[in-house]
């Protein structure tokens, strides 16, 4: 049984080719520091690391988590996240409302959030990550009968 003291590292335990690594090889996010610098304050008690918030974003919409809630708890426990994070084996993750508290605070009303994943998607199709010869859509038809009696046709040639 491990103790709460071990000493096994982090890093080997995310494969070299899993994404979050590939992720964190070409991309910067250090900029976002120089964005939101008027947002936070330097006397207040210490907040969420900006950059850790848009990577929780970030690990939502890349890996198809669909909601927060989700997301933190995958983070809690997929060590390749946790790596991407920064967070050790120690490192508690953050309540999934912390997100959209700070965002509430912070980004509601401005365009900053947008300015933000421009510049990474920027930096991803600089760097050629990005193909935009595919382009997935949902759009699955989902029929409604809101208010009223609906007829559906036994198939798509018979009239209703």
């Amino acid at each position: 049984m491990l103790s709460k003291h071990s000493s096994i590292q982090r890093d080997p335990l995310v494969p070299a080719n899993h994404l979050v690594r590939k992720i964190e090889a070409v991309l910067d996010f250090l900029f976002i520091y120089d964005l939101v610098k008027d947002m936070y304050s330097d006397i207040a008690r210490p907040s969420i690391d900006p950059a850790i918030f848009v990577k929780w974003t970030f690990i939502q919409y890349t890996f198809v988590i669909l909601s927060m809630r989700k997301t933190i708890e995958e983070i809690e426990t997929n060590m390749a996240y946790r790596w991407f994070l920064g967070y050790g084996f120690q490192d508690k993750a953050p309540h999934f409302s912390t997100f959209s508290k700070n965002y509430e605070r912070r980004f509601k009303d401005s365009d900053l959030f947008e300015q933000i994943f421009y510049r990474i998607l920027k930096a991803a199709a600089d760097k050629n990550l990005i193909s935009v010869e595919h382009v997935f859509v949902d759009s699955t038809h989902v029929k409604t009968c809101v208010g009223r009696v609906c007829r559906r046709s036994s198939s798509p040639s018979s009239s209703t």
